[in-house]
C-alpha cells in the first residue's frame, strides 16, 4: 500500500448517553497519528449503538461535523440487538483489511497522544497487538480502594491487559475470523497473541471502575466467568497467557503496603465465589 497505514476506532456503545460524549470528546482532542513518512495518518470512527433505550446514537452523531473539520470520518450504526459481540462484527464488516484496528470502550477517556503510539507501535508486518497504560479511576471509596489494589497487580504491572482499549495491526487481525459469541471478546484477542507480541505503549487512559461492592462482584464474576470460558472453548489459547504469578509474598507485600485496597479486594472476590456466575455478557454499571 501506498501512504500511511490507516486507523480505525470502532466503539460498542450499549445504553452509554451518559458516557459517549466524554470519549469521543477524547478522541477530538487527541493528536492524529502521523506515519513513518510524517503525514497524516486518515482516521475513521465507527460508533455501534446496540439495544440502546437511549440517546447513545443521537449524541455520537452530533459529533459529525465535529470530526469532520477534525478531517476523521465518523459513522454510527445502530443495532436492535444488545450484544457487545455483535457489535464488534457489525463495526468491522466493511472496514478496509489494510487499516490498524482499535477497539474502545466507550466509558474510555483516551489522552491525546495515546493513538499516535498505537499506531507507531503497529505499523509494521508482523502480527502484533497493543495496549496503552491504563489509569483505573473510581469515584467512591470502594471504587478507589479496589482499583489502587488491582493497579499493582503483576497482570497489570507487567503486562499488556489491554483493558479498556486495545489494538491490533491487520496481520494481527487475520489470526481469527469474526468475534466468537463470547464474555470476554477482550481476553480472546489478547490470547491470539504471545507476550511478546504484545506491546506496551507508555501513554495513558482512563478507565473507571464499577461503582460499589455490588456493582464490582458482577463485573470481577464476569471477567472470571469469561476466562473461565475461554479455558473451556479455546483451551489452545492459555498457553499464550504469560501471566506472571502473584505468590503468597505478592499477596502479603500487598496487603501491607495497602490493607484497606486489599481488604475491599478480597471481599470482591470472596463475593465473586458466593455468587453464580454469569453466562453472558452483562453491565457492571
Amino acid at each position: 500500500m501506498t501512504g500511511p497505514r490507516p486507523m480505525q476506532i470502532l466503539i460498542p456503545a450499549s445504553n452509554e448517553a451518559a458516557l459517549i460524549d466524554g470519549c469521543l470528546s477524547a478522541l477530538l482532542v487527541a493528536l492524529t497519528p502521523t506515519g513513518a513518512t510524517s503525514k497524516q495518518v486518515p482516521v475513521g470512527v465507527t460508533v455501534i449503538a446496540n439495544g440502546c433505550r437511549d440517546a447513545t446514537a443521537a449524541r455520537a452523531r452530533a459529533f459529525g461535523e465535529a470530526f469532520a473539520r477534525k478531517g476523521w470520518s465518523l459513522r454510527v450504526i445502530e443495532l436492535a440487538q444488545g450484544s457487545k459481540i455483535a457489535a464488534l462484527n457489525a463495526g468491522e464488516a466493511d472496514l478496509p483489511s489494510e487499516a490498524i484496528r482499535v477497539y474502545l470502550d466507550a466509558d474510555v477517556t483516551v489522552s491525546p497522544r495515546l493513538l499516535g503510539g498505537l499506531h507507531a507501535a503497529l505499523d509494521g508486518p508482523a502480527p502484533l497487538y497493543a495496549g496503552g497504560r491504563p489509569r483505573i479511576t473510581g469515584r467512591g471509596g470502594v471504587a478507589r480502594a479496589y482499583a489502587r489494589l488491582w493497579a499493582r497487580l503483576p497482570f497489570m504491572t507487567h503486562g499488556v491487559p489491554g483493558c479498556g482499549v486495545f489494538a491490533v495491526n491487520p496481520a494481527g487481525r487475520a489470526r481469527w475470523g469474526r468475534f466468537p459469541d463470547l464474555i470476554s471478546d477482550d481476553g480472546f484477542v489478547r490470547l491470539q497473541f504471545a507476550p511478546q507480541e504484545r506491546i506496551a505503549v507508555p501513554e495513558p487512559y482512563d478507565w473507571p471502575v464499577a461503582e460499589g461492592l455490588a456493582a464490582l462482584v458482577r463485573v470481577r464474576g464476569r471477567q472470571d466467568a469469561g476466562m473461565r470460558e475461554i479455558a473451556r472453548l479455546h483451551p489452545e489459547l492459555l498457553a499464550r497467557e504469560g501471566k506472571p504469578p502473584l505468590g503468597a509474598r505478592g499477596a502479603a507485600r500487598l496487603a501491607l503496603r495497602d490493607p484497606l485496597g486489599f481488604a475491599v479486594y478480597g471481599t470482591v472476590a470472596l463475593g465473586v465465589r458466593l455468587r453464580p456466575a454469569p453466562d453472558s455478557w452483562s453491565r457492571g454499571r
